[in-house]
């Protein structure tokens, strides 16, 4: 047994070592820090495209609704993209932990600048910073839970559905306040509890940090100290280049989508270039990187559809959802809330039974297969309302059909993020994460992309050919399933 291993938390006999629902007990840690970011996160969300395509007179910025949109997609492209630079910060200078802790601060500011800031500085400046520190957390946040089981542990899979259940209690309670507080008071006292709870996330993560294993604070691969000037130099330079770009208006919000689609294909290249022809990487695990692309393209096409209830789900909320309830109309974002309240209900189903079958339960590429199936089932079940008039969905049909969004999710979401722990290389372990959350950004940005394509008349050709392209992805990864299997040498 490696000193790593033996420093991971393992339950022994009763009353031998705390843990936290039978997992080990930093788990909780990561639990809450998590919890508090996706509360922020989805609080501020839950109200973003709103506030950028309502009228001034509503609050908002009144921004045409298709760019406003694109805006949202490539900002959530750009959060899942930034784990690049996070996952990078991890492996070669400060270690996972620390990373961590500094994201959740840069996040805090983020969302003190949306809630304090006016007008279009405000959205600036605030998506900025919260993208780059939400891109630190999660692929750290990710890597130091993996590094609390060694690569076989059987509970891994259930600690990654209730690492998945602390994000979603987040994901719930984050929309319901916010939006409540932005239709009472505003949009800005809204933005302002995102960051009120990133805080309270902050402080809890601070008293818990010490106990997480020394594995959490390893840098995998320094970076030779006579490298950084020209890191640094690098860095200076691509940020004054994007700034050139904005001014001389080469960027702009029309166009940003695909720009973001664009950096994250050429980054996803590079990376598997980099990770695949490293020197550090032995043949085994080489195997492993080969067969995480199919699973990469898999996940990128499934998260194209399950994003789009922050572009065009939020749109059909506003426009097409029936939204009263007892004779009050309630906040757009809430209809946000529907799904984490199905994953928190059911995450401990899924754990539990990934955990009873042990070895026995469907492999990885098998759950990717049928997560992206059900997934193309649920944008098919639009297809049951197409043609009603404004505001004519009934609510228990948005219910139903973001219960299948949730099923979809729980079956290649925390298997996702466990998998990439399982497959990383020893000197790529934080970046080969944020090679994953790659492909939730590509897929991120495509949802703003296409909800470009989406309105009330051509909706039923939408939901529809979106639903059966994404069956026929899920079903040729179920058909080359025993090839992935063997690539990934022993890991399931």
């Amino acid at each position: 047994m490696s000193n790593a291993t033996a420093r991971r938390e393992t339950p022994g006999p009763a009353g031998e070592h705390k843990t936290f629902f039978g997992q080990p007990r930093s788990l909780a840690n990561i639990f809450g820090v998590e919890m508090w970011e996706r509360f922020s996160f989805y609080g501020m969300q839950g109200i973003l495209l709103i506030y950028l395509y309502y009228s001034v007179a509503r609050g908002g910025l009144g921004i045409d609704q298709a760019t406003a949109a694109g805006i949202v997609g490539a900002y959530g492209g750009g959060v899942y993209l930034s784990t690049i630079l996070g996952a990078w910060l991890a492996d070669r200078m400060f270690g996972s932990e620390r990373v961590l802790f500094w994201s959740a601060f840069v996040i805090v500011i983020g969302h003190l600048s949306l809630a304090i800031l006016p007008g279009v500085s405000g959205v600036i400046a605030g998506l900025i910073f919260i993208a780059f520190g939400s891109g630190g957390l999660k692929a750290n946040a990710t890597r130091i839970v993996g590094t609390l089981y060694d690569e076989h542990d059987s509970r891994r899979d259930a600690g990654f559905s209730i690492f998945y259940l602390g994000i979603n209690l987040g994901a719930f309670f984050g929309p319901l306040l916010t939006g409540l507080l932005q239709t009472t008071l505003g949009f800005h006292w809204g933005f302002g509890l995102a960051a009120v709870g990133m805080t309270i996330g902050l402080i809890q993560y601070s008293l818990g940090r010490k106990r997480l294993p020394d594995e959490a604070r390893e840098v995998p691969n320094p970076l030779p100290a006579s490298r950084r000037p020209l890191v640094i130099g690098i860095a200076v330079a691509a940020i004054v280049v994007v700034v050139v770009l904005v001014l001389t208006g080469v960027i702009t919000a029309e166009n940003l989508t695909l720009i973001v689609i664009g950096l994250v294909i050429v980054a996803t290249i590079a990376y598997f270039v980099v990770i695949l022809t490293s020197k550090l990487v032995n043949s085994e695990e080489r195997s492993r990187i080969v067969a995480f692309i199919p699973l990469f393209v898999v996940n990128a096409a499934f998260w194209s559809l399950y994003q789009q209830q922050f572009t065009v789900i939020t749109i059909y909320s506003d426009e097409r959802l029936n939204r009263n309830l007892f004779g009050w109309e309630f906040p757009v974002s809430w209809v946000q809330s529907i799904n984490p309240i199905f994953v928190i209900i059911l995450s401990g189903v899924f754990a539990a039974i990934w955990t009873k079958w042990g070895d026995k339960q469907p492999s990885t590429p098998l759950k990717f297969a049928a997560g992206t199936v059900v997934m193309g089932i649920a944008f098919l079940l639009f297809l049951f309302w197409v043609g009603g008039g404004p505001n004519s969905t009934p609510l228990l049909a948005i219910i139903g059909i973001l219960f299948v969004f949730t099923i979809a999710e729980l079956l290649i979401s925390p298997v996702g993020l466990s998998v990439s722990t399982k497959l990383a290389p020893h000197a790529f372990r934080a970046q080969m994460i944020a090679l994953y959350f790659l492909s939730v950004s590509l897929g991120t940005a495509l949802a703003g992309q296409l909800a470009k394509l989406y309105s009330p008349e051509t909706e039923g050709i939408y939901f529809g050919v979106l639903g059966a392209v994404a069956i026929v992805i899920g079903v040729i990864l179920a058909i080359i399933s025993p090839w992935v299997l063997k690539m990934m040498r022993g890991v399931r």
